[in-house]
């Protein structure tokens, strides 16, 4: 993962940007993690919405506790 300060990266934001595709770039505000870049080439728009979208996960998180039903007994419930 590479870091670097605010300033530099001011001068430095299409290395940043390129780099981002392959790891993770910390920008740094007096030595302390301040944002985080990360690259999102290849992907769409609505991905990226739902990726970063708070109310999509909490909806997943309340869908991954409800029961579920094995491919098996939904298929009993079929005939």
């Amino acid at each position: 993962m590479k870091t670097i300060s605010v300033r530099d990266l001011q001068k430095h934001v299409r290395d940043c940007v390129n780099r981002s595709q392959r790891d993770r770039v910390v920008v740094t505000r007096h030595g302390v993690p301040a944002a985080l870049i990360i690259g999102v080439e290849g992907s769409d728009w609505e991905t990226l919405s739902l990726q970063t979208n708070p109310s999509f996960w909490r909806l997943i998180d309340r869908r991954r506790m409800e029961k579920t039903v094995s491919l098996d007994e939904l298929r009993q419930l079929g005939k």
